[in-house]
C-alpha cells in the first residue's frame, strides 16, 4: 500500500511536466510553423528573379496556406500560455508583410510588363508604403475579427494581373484603387475568423467550405496554366464577387459583439 501511495506520487509531477513539456514544443512548433513563411517569402523572391511566374506563385500559395490555419493552431494550441516569450501577433505580420505586400511588389517591379513604364515605380510605392499603414494599424482587426480597410491581398490580386494579362493602365488603376480603400473602413471577412459573420452555423460554415473550395481552385489554375479551366476561373471569380458582397453587407449591418452585449 505505502509502495503504491509513492509510486503515485512520484508519477503526477512526472505525468504534469511531461504534459506541460508537449504542449510547450507544441506551441513553440506553431510559432516555427509560421516563421517557415518567411523561408518561403525568400524562395518565392528567388522563382520571381529567376522569372519563374508560375513557382513563385506556388510559393505564394503555400504561405497563404500556412496563414489560413496557423492562427487556428495558435489559438487551440494557447500559444500565448506555452510560447509566452514569442509575440505571435507581431511575427505573422513581420511574415505576412513579406508575402503579402514585399515579394508581389517585386513580382510588379520584374514581370514589367503588368505596369505602364512611366509609373511603374511610383504605383508599386504607393502599394508598398499604403500596405505598410494598413498593416500598423492599432485596430486593423475589428473586435468582431474582420479586417478594417483593404487586407492587402496582393499576392492574389498579382496573380489575377498575370492570368488576365490586361492594359498595364488598367493594372496600375486597380492597384491605386485598392490601396486608397485600405484608407476605408469597410470591414473585410476574415476567413479563419468568422464568429460575426452569421448567428447561423450553417452559413459560417458554408462560407469556410467555399473559401477552401476558393484555394483549391486556384491551386488548380496554376496546375494546369497556360491552359486555363474555365469552370475554375469562373468559380474563383464568382468566390471574389461574394467575399466582397459579405464584406460591405457586414459593414452596413454588423452583429452585435459580446462587448456590445455587455
Amino acid at each position: 500500500m505505502a509502495l503504491t501511495m509513492v509510486g503515485a506520487l512520484i508519477k503526477t509531477p512526472v505525468m504534469t511536466y511531461t504534459q506541460s513539456l508537449t504542449r510547450k514544443l507544441a506551441a513553440w512548433g506553431v510559432h516555427l510553423f509560421t516563421a517557415s513563411t518567411a523561408v518561403m517569402g525568400v524562395y518565392t523572391l528567388k522563382a520571381i528573379y529567376n522569372h519563374q511566374p508560375i513557382i513563385a506563385f506556388w510559393w505564394m500559395s503555400a504561405a497563404i496556406f500556412v496563414d489560413a490555419i496557423d492562427g487556428t493552431l495558435a489559438r487551440s494550441l494557447k500559444v500565448t500560455t506555452y510560447a509566452a516569450k514569442i509575440d505571435g501577433v507581431l511575427l505573422d505580420n513581420m511574415v505576412d508583410y513579406l508575402n503579402y505586400v514585399i515579394t508581389p511588389a517585386f513580382f510588379l517591379l520584374i514581370n514589367k510588363s503588368l505596369l505602364p513604364p512611366a509609373f511603374a515605380e511610383l504605383v508599386i510605392v504607393i502599394m508598398v508604403l499604403t500596405s505598410a499603414y494598413q498593416f500598423t494599424q492599432n485596430d486593423a482587426k475589428t473586435p468582431d475579427h474582420f479586417f478594417k480597410g483593404f487586407p492587402c491581398y496582393w499576392n492574389i490580386v498579382v496573380f489575377y494581373l498575370f492570368l488576365f494579362q490586361m492594359q498595364p493602365s488598367t493594372n496600375a488603376w486597380i492597384i491605386s484603387f485598392l490601396s486608397l480603400m485600405i484608407f476605408v473602413p469597410i470591414k473585410y471577412v476574415y476567413p479563419s475568423r468568422m464568429d460575426y459573420l452569421s448567428r447561423r452555423h450553417a452559413v459560417r460554415a458554408a462560407m469556410l467550405i467555399a473559401s477552401i473550395v476558393y484555394g483549391i481552385a486556384g491551386l488548380g489554375i496554376l496546375w494546369t496554366y497556360p491552359k486555363i479551366q474555365h469552370s475554375l476561373m469562373a468559380y474563383s471569380m464568382a468566390y471574389v464577387v461574394f467575399y466582397f458582397v459579405a464584406s460591405f453587407y457586414r459593414t452596413l449591418y454588423p452583429l452585435a459583439t459580446h462587448s456590445d452585449n455587455a
